[in-house]
């Protein structure tokens, strides 16, 4: 692959991410600490691993492994020496395509959670009941008002950032009673910002003081080569990942109505 197309392919693929990635903006983020960083200490004793032998006792540490992720995409060789060329409207769909697929599973991830793998995800581990949210401009705001003053009154503290799917988001563009847009409203409300994810139905509401939420990075997410054939080269994004919920009562579920 020549230098002009890998240039051309992670300046692509770093503008889909950086739009496409929400989470990292509103939990801590711990690394990255490399390809070899394989699991993450959770500072426990497992219950259920040790014994005695003699007047010695042993237990085995928890941990939580990371999970390694891989997106194979592909471009023929017509377009990575358009690149090498100099051409500026080469067809990098594949690219793009890719990285919102990594992107999305990402979001997934930290959001929704993936018991296979025993990661438990902000919405699933929230312990207030959800708050239900419909798209009229002064329904929504009262919603988002209402989940601000759960999280106080469970002694979270702000700022807080929402987090809305692609419906929800859609409705930020109404004007409310008072001539602000909606967005003003709830940025002024949440003391923070409001974020678009693909991996959210309705929305949820999330401290961002710190301490609440960790993601942990072994191998940041990354562009790599598999192999290649007469017509196309094959590349892929990869990542090593941990998600830990530490404080449930850090977020609350607006739940689409």
């Amino acid at each position: 692959v020549p230098d002009a197309a890998w240039t051309a392919i992670d300046d692509t693929a770093t503008q889909v991410l950086r739009s496409h990635l929400s989470a990292r903006a509103v939990v801590d983020f711990d690394g990255p600490h490399g390809w070899d960083f394989a699991a993450l200490s959770l500072g426990r004793v497992a219950p259920s691993a040790k014994g005695q032998k003699g007047s010695v006792s042993w237990a085995a540490r928890e941990v939580l492994p990371l999970i390694e992720l891989y997106e194979p995409f592909a471009l023929s060789h017509h377009v990575l020496q358009d690149l090498a060329r100099g051409a500026k409207d080469a067809d990098l769909g594949p690219v793009e395509e890719a990285a919102r697929r990594i992107a999305a599973f990402e979001e997934q991830v930290i959001y929704g959670g993936l018991p296979a793998a025993h990661i438990e995800g902000i919405i699933e581990a929230a312990n207030s009941e959800a708050i239900p949210l419909k798209t009229e401009a002064e329904v929504f705001a009262q919603a988002v008002g209402h989940g601000v003053n759960t999280l106080k009154f469970a002694g979270i503290g702000g700022p807080y950032a929402l987090v809305l799917g692609t419906d929800a988001y859609k409705a930020l563009n109404q004007v409310t009673r008072s001539g602000q847009s909606l967005e003003q409203v709830i940025e002024r409300v949440t003391g923070g910002h409001v974020l678009w994810s693909p991996a959210i139905g309705g929305g949820v509401l999330v401290s961002t003081r710190g301490g609440d939420f960790e993601l942990t990075i072994g191998q940041d997410l990354a562009i790599g080569y598999a192999r290649h054939d007469a017509d196309a080269v094959e590349l892929f994004f990869t990542e090593t990942l941990a998600f830990r919920v530490l404080e449930p009562a850090a977020a609350i579920e607006l739940r689409k109505a």
